[in-house]
């Protein structure tokens, strides 16, 4: 890498540009994440990784991105930096999140995803993988410690590049999307969903292509809905109403077996049943578990109490929100249990698996990132196998019901210091605090828990979990009741107190 030029310190960077980390790598407005910050960031995790020696230079460095217009010039300011530090890119173009951290992984290189996920089309981001996948918390901090020199005259004073990319990004090459395309084709049997009519909810999900000629392989019927070619902010936790309406609508019009469709970037799975009505993504990753033959489930404190409840695992482990948390306690599973199938999901659908998984002689690789296909494949051949309706599959659960949402352009700050508000006294202050506010709703509190935001469950197992979102600026309420309809009564109430919060 060029040593003439400044020298700038991330973390000091991360609060001049607002761009920081959340729980799923940095992210920040498009205007903030200019050609050299992006640059500087992509740095510091390259020479993080040779400090750790997980990296030498030489090495292939994967990249990848999302359908966002920002997104293939961040991709040109990474792969520059790779070049600059002697690195060979990998320019896998537009492919899934999991589909480049798989290839990676398999490859033994780091890799990056550009993408904002689901958040809106002025923010972006950039997920991190080393060799051995996601980023850790430990490799955050190791990330915010570097100072990084970018060479003098790179940049104009915009932040972007002075002259055009000097074609450090090379051409695009399909490896990626191949590799994944066969992860999922291999483990599978051929032709498994022959008669099987599925719609997919194409948007501006980068998974639109890979689920059809996923789906395509396997003998289903694909009937592709609402392509877009603006970005759709599709958040699996706060489904849009007007994605309701569609899929509704869609499934009188066209006579499905169920709809499927992702995020932004396709690490997180939205499905539907034959009559349109989205599955909660923490209801979908249990029977992703269960079709897997997990034994040790690690999942979020906001997720579906379902888990423990259906009595189909070993173990359940709860974590604070992010996939970071989820993989560091598959982790420590392991180690307690090295012969154990364990796998992880998140309330947003999005799937994890620390071991492989054998099913019929055919064998699925570990892929402890987040995943939206096999979470989508494993409903819909379970559904194939069993004979059912995914309604039936969803039926075998427990009556647990959750609904989420969130109120979007809510500091972060003011989202803390109402929670914080909560818990400034000991347990019996919280407890009268917090029936002040909810009490007519839900009655008495039980118990509540801190392990990421507050979580209260009341006398009657209602819950209330409100938690300051770690990638914007939104605060977000988690309910779960004996029915759908109180969940959704009950999360509406709560939004309402978290809109008054906000004047």
């Amino acid at each position: 890498m060029p040593q003439t030029g400044k020298v700038v310190s991330i973390a000091e960077l991360m609060q001049a540009s607002g761009v920081q980390f959340g729980t799923s790598g940095a992210r920040g407005l498009v205007t903030a994440m200019t050609d050299e910050v992006c640059y500087a960031y992509m740095t510091a995790f390259l020479q993080h990784l040779e400090q750790t020696k997980q990296f030498t230079r030489g090495g292939e460095v994967a990249i990848a991105g999302d359908l966002r217009h920002s997104s293939p010039r961040i991709m040109a300011a990474a792969a520059k930096a790779v070049s600059d530090f002697g690195g060979i890119v990998v320019n896998c173009g537009t492919v899934p999140s999991p589909a480049v951290a798989c290839f990676a992984l398999d490859h033994h290189m780091p890799s990056i995803m550009v993408t904002g996920s689901h958040i809106p089309e002025d923010r972006n981001g950039i997920k991190f993988n080393t060799a051995r996948g996601e980023i850790l918390k430990e490799d955050e901090t190791g990330i915010r410690a570097q100072r990084v020199t970018i060479p003098a005259g790179l940049f104009a004073a915009n932040g972007m590049f002075s002259a055009p990319s000097d074609g450090a990004q090379s051409n695009e090459d399909r490896c990626a999307y191949e590799h994944y395309l066969q992860r999922y084709v291999n483990f599978l049997p051929a032709m498994v969903l022959t008669g099987m009519r599925v719609a997919v909810y194409e948007h501006s999900t980068v998974g639109r292509t890979v689920l059809t000629d996923l789906l395509d392989k396997l003998g289903a019927k694909v009937i592709p809905v609402g392509r877009s070619d603006v970005f759709v902010s599709v958040d699996t936790e706060a489904i849009r109403p007007e994605d309701v309406v569609l899929a509704r609508d869609w499934a009188r019009e066209l006579k499905f077996d169920a709809i499927v469709s992702a995020d932004g970037d396709a690490d997180r799975p939205l499905i539907g049943d034959h009559t349109g009505q989205w599955l909660r993504g923490d209801v979908a990753g249990i029977l992703c578990a269960k079709y897997l033959g997990a034994q040790v489930v690690v999942t979020p404190v906001s997720s579906n109490s379902a888990v423990e409840k259906c009595g189909w695992f070993k173990a359940v482990m709860r974590t604070k929100i992010g996939s970071p948390y989820v993989i560091a306690a598959m982790n420590e599973a392991l180690e307690k249990d090295p012969s154990a199938m364990v796998v992880g999901y998140e309330a947003n659908g999005g799937f994890l698996t620390a071991t492989p998984s054998t099913r019929d002689g055919r064998t699925l690789s570990a892929l402890p990132t987040r995943d939206a296909v096999i979470v989508v494949l494993s409903i819909l051949h379970s559904a194939k196998l069993a004979g059912k309706k995914i309604t039936e599959l969803v039926a075998q659960l427990p009556p647990r019901y959750t609904a989420s949402d969130r109120v979007k352009n809510f500091p972060t700050e003011l989202s803390q210091a109402r929670i914080k508000g909560f818990l400034a006294g000991d347990a019996a202050a919280t407890k009268q605090a917090v029936e002040a506010v909810f009490g007519t709703l839900c009655g008495a509190v039980k118990t509540f828990d801190t392990t990421d935001g507050l979580r209260i469950q009341f006398n009657n197992d209602e819950v209330v979990h409100l938690r300051p979102s770690g990638n914007a600026p939104e605060f977000r309420c988690y309910n779960e009741a004996a029915s759908p309809e109180r969940a959704a009564q009950l999360n509406a109430a709560c939004m309402s107190i978290l809109n008054s919060w906000k004047k």
